[in-house]
């Protein structure tokens, strides 16, 4: 229940920030937002200004009309929120309608959301570096530094302590008994121990564990180990000024980084080389945020901050029913010199729309299968 709370409130703030983008553009270059909603539809209630300059409010989804303005909505499913702006499906012509607009005001219109995106993850991780974020630490790093650490970061497949069932993100809390100040001294202690065993402390989450190995030379570094990688990682901590310079840094980072992970998914999938990555629905999103949420309040501020990039990154593909479809049917008209048929174009995004819901149902019915005792323990403790 921890993990459907967290979820549906990172949902929600993402969902939330890109529509109000959306929201706050439409209404800089005068086209009319019917509708503001928090949640999804059904409507619970509404608070709209009259055309009479009163200020009134309506229950259930019945139709405004003597609305001189916005309604503002809460609404039954709190998943995020939508807005409604007059005429974006092209039902109406009217001077404060979407297609009225000119040319470049909705293509600023239908990208704001994907910027609103991309703006939430920088404040995340800007506020994160403020209060302290986890990271690797090495020579070069500034900031007040703290809670440093030992961590595993990746195994080599088969190696001693892939075997053993040590897993990225254990803290080695030391070896034998000792006690070290950073990983060199740890490498420096397994090289001498080529061919004897010794015993990892390990912390995981809140869990202390042991694990028996026996070092070996490996081909990789010419040297002793058990096939792990670990990085010192630490809290660090900047002041107010720097952390929104850091914060700026790592989002442009981040965005082009994922952005080219996407293009090379996308690649794998034209050539029909298969997905090389794991690619995460909506149940394998719900089970991270909760392990990011369990981790601590820094932890789910990160993932939080990928997830809005991700969110902005896909919302700008050239994809049937998302905003980089709906950007690529205006470079269209603007190339032909007049706009799609309605019909036509409401019939590719529907069908774009309906392929995506597939996809989700695909990915979703392999997550349930992944992770499918953990939600039947959840449906049995809400039931019970």
């Amino acid at each position: 229940m921890f993990t459907v709370i967290i979820f549906l409130a990172v949902l929600s703030v993402l969902v939330l920030a890109h529509e109000l983008g959306h929201f706050l553009t439409a209404r800089r270059y005068g086209a009319k937002a019917e509708e503001f909603g928090l949640g999804f539809p059904p409507r619970a209630v509404g608070v709209y200004k009259s055309t009479d300059g009163s200020w009134k409010k309506v229950f259930g989804s019945r139709e405004v009309e003597d609305a001189a303005d916005t309604v503002y909505s809460l609404n039954w499913l709190p998943l995020g929120g939508f807005v409604k702006i007059k005429g974006e499906d092209g039902e109406s012509e009217d001077p404060d309608s979407f297609v009225s607009k000119k040319m470049w005001q909705k293509a600023v219109i239908l990208v704001a959301g994907v910027t609103m995106n991309i703006i939430l993850a920088f404040v995340l991780i800007s506020f994160g570096y403020m209060i302290g974020f986890p990271q690797t630490i090495d020579n070069n790093s500034e900031g007040k530094v703290i809670d440093q650490q030992i961590q595993v970061v990746d195994l080599l497949e088969g190696s001693a302590a892939d075997l053993a069932g040590v897993k990225p993100g254990d803290v080695v809390t030391g070896i034998d008994g000792i006690d070290f100040e950073n990983f060199e001294a740890l490498q420096n202690y397994v090289n001498e121990n080529v061919g004897n065993e010794i015993t990892y402390e390990v912390r995981r989450g809140y869990e202390e564990m042991e694990f028996v190995l026996i070092p070996e030379v490996r081909e990789e570094t010419n040297r002793g180990g058990v096939g792990v990688s670990i990085v010192e990682t630490g809290t660090v901590k900047y002041s107010f000024f720097r952390a929104i310079w850091e914060g700026m840094k790592t989002t442009v980072v981040i965005t082009w980084m994922i952005f080219l992970a996407f293009l090379g998914l996308i690649r794998d999938l034209v050539m029909g080389s298969g997905v090389s990555a794991d690619v995460a629905g909506p149940v394998g999103i719900a089970v991270i945020t909760g392990q990011a949420a369990r981790l601590g309040f820094a932890h789910l501020l990160q993932f939080t901050a990928l997830l809005s990039i991700n969110l902005a990154i896909i919302n700008i593909l050239p994809i049937p029913a998302l905003d980089g479809g709906r950007l690529l049917f205006l470079a269209i008209e603007k190339i032909k010199g007049k706009p799609m048929k309605k019909e036509t174009e409401a019939l590719v995004h529907n069908i774009g729309f309906l392929l995506l819901m597939l996809l989700i149902l695909v990915v979703t019915f392999k997550e349930v299968s992944k992770f499918g005792g953990a939600i039947t323990g959840l449906f049995s403790k809400i039931i019970n």
